[in-house]
């Protein structure tokens, strides 16, 4: 399952990440991983939350995102829900077809390992495709 939650800046898109990811820390059987850039949420999540901080690692393109979510599950199957905070920033991006193959492949993803997929894209909603309002 994977669910987008897109706004442009001031929407209360990060507020409302905050509370899925608090509520994901008491739910959720697995460990709940979140994936940010800079460090804005450190003191507002629960610490059992493992916070990567995006900007230490060499994130530069989709298939690079792949990556690194494919290498955290392969340490650490126990990984049950992955919250993303502004992937157009993390991985710097327009609104664009490979934002539409990265959920696609996020949903196969999660398909296949069970994992719950949360994805914040800082971004008007009038320019969501079709491809990607279906994860609204």
């Amino acid at each position: 399952m994977v669910r987008v939650i897109m706004g442009v800046k001031g929407t209360g898109k990060t507020k409302q990440m905050i509370e899925l990811i608090n509520e994901a820390a008491q739910s959720e059987a697995g460990n709940v991983v979140c994936i940010e850039r800079g460090s804005k949420l450190t003191y507002d999540i629960h610490n059992s939350i493992r916070l990567v901080e995006a900007s230490e690692y060499p994130i530069d393109s989709f298939a690079a995102m792949k990556g690194f979510i494919s290498g955290l599950y392969a340490g650490n199957f126990d990984i049950s829900q992955i919250f993303i905070d502004s992937l157009c920033k993390i991985v710097p991006s327009d609104i664009n077809f490979e934002v539409e193959k990265f959920l696609a492949w996020a949903d196969a993803f999660s398909e296949k390992h069970k994992i719950k997929f949360v994805i914040t894209i800082s971004a008007d909603e009038a320019l969501a495709t079709d491809e990607i309002r279906k994860y609204f």
